[in-house]
């Protein structure tokens, strides 16, 4: 790992999550430099003596050493599998996070879509996020939410019951569960899916952690469902995320009696989110956000393909070693963009679900040519 990207994972162990304060200054001076000067007690934070209490003792490498332990792996900002629209958050975007579970983050959740509500839901609120949850995950999209009781166990446990794709954002280290109750379904959760949390192992959740969560849940997903909701409530505080980030907020009505449902009714009142009466409008505002949002990636397939000047240049480089027609298998590909074959892959992997490449029998190709290639001599 560099330098930077340790700074990262000791940011990660000092500074709680989305602290406004200190998100301001390591944002202006980099993480590098903000350590420099909190080891020189320079950085003019009141809490500093806390931070540096908490640096008591750390490495990285042992850091890394007890993520392995524990059998998950830790990214930072930057890293190839770092989901890039948690970057929305701006400075208090988090700087690390522990990941348990086999797949890749970025790319499950490239189309993904947050499910939350209330803990105390009611049994019609479980059916509505369990077959929504399954019916989305039967058409490839990931699953997230924050393993909490109610809506959040439902969504959950619909999409592994459909066998699909699901990621847990948790309030405490990925290897404290929590609710304790909810241990096998966490681990049934990294078996398809992911756990995630943006603070260390060992850490326990707090009232603050399950907050700055809630932000995280909101930014990884292209939308945000909410299913029940009190009308004072985390889950709203959810709701509010996703809508300041821009991301479409969608709420499923319920009885008028039903103080579960007061949450979401205030939302349409007020204007903050789309009322939703099944599983199909989630899908449509779905496809319609994939249109809006371009940096997300639409689904594989759709005509709303990114275009060329919005993919990263890994995926460009591994793009333009591409013959204009015909297949290419790995190999020719390693060899013409001279890249690492971990890297070539994932390129390939994104351009798929990008809607730029085919993968088939005899490798990959090409799905559209670019305008300046039709016709037009690349200049030399």
């Amino acid at each position: 790992m560099t330098d930077t990207e340790d700074a990262w994972i000791a940011l990660a162990h000092m500074v709680e999550p989305a602290d406004p304060a200190a998100c301001a200054r390591i944002e202006r001076w980099g993480p590098t430099e903000f350590l420099s000067r909190l080891q020189a007690r320079g950085t003019g934070l009141r809490h500093e003596e806390g931070m540096l209490a908490r640096w008591s003792g750390y490495s990285a490498e042992r850091a890394r050493e007890r993520a392995d332990r524990i059998g998950a792996r830790i990214i930072t900002r930057g890293s190839p599998e770092w989901p890039r629209q948690v970057d929305a958050l701006g400075p208090t975007a988090p700087f690390a996070m522990w990941v348990s579970g086999a797949a890749d983050l970025r790319l499950i959740a490239l189309r993904s879509v947050s499910i939350v509500g209330a803990r105390a839901s009611t049994p019609y609120g479980d059916e509505t996020a369990r077959s929504w949850a399954a019916e989305l995950a039967s058409e490839r999209w990931t699953v997230i939410s924050g393993a909490a009781f109610g809506i959040d166990a439902a969504a959950h446990r619909g999409a592994l019951a459909a066998g699909g794709v699901t990621i847990a954002v948790v309030a405490g280290g990925v290897d404290v569960p929590y609710p304790r109750a909810h241990a096998p379904l966490l681990d049934a959760i990294a078996d398809q899916g992911l756990v995630i949390s943006e603070v260390p192992p060992g850490e326990s959740v707090r009232r603050q952690r399950f907050l700055s969560r809630n932000r995280m849940i909101a930014a990884l997903g292209r939308a945000t469902v909410v299913v029940e909701a009190a009308v004072r409530s985390g889950t709203m505080a959810t709701a509010h995320a996703a809508s300041t980030l821009m991301r479409p907020v969608l709420a499923v009505p319920g009885p008028v009696t039903s103080p579960m449902s007061a949450g979401c009714h205030r939302m349409m009142q007020e204007g903050m989110a789309i009322v939703v009466g099944e599983c199909a409008d989630v899908i449509a505002a779905l496809d319609l956000s994939s249109i809006t949002q371009a940096p997300l990636t639409p689904a594989p397939g759709s005509p709303a393909q990114i275009e060329r000047d919005a993919l990263r240049p890994g995926q460009t480089r591994v793009l333009d070693s591409m013959p204009s027609r015909g297949w290419s298998d790995a190999d020719a590909l390693i060899r013409a963009s001279a890249l690492a074959p971990a890297d070539v892959l994932a390129g390939l992997t994104e351009l798929v679900m990008l809607g730029w490449v085919e993968e088939g029998p005899r490798g990959w190709r090409r799905l559209r040519v670019p305008p300046a290639e039709s016709g037009t001599e690349l200049p030399r």
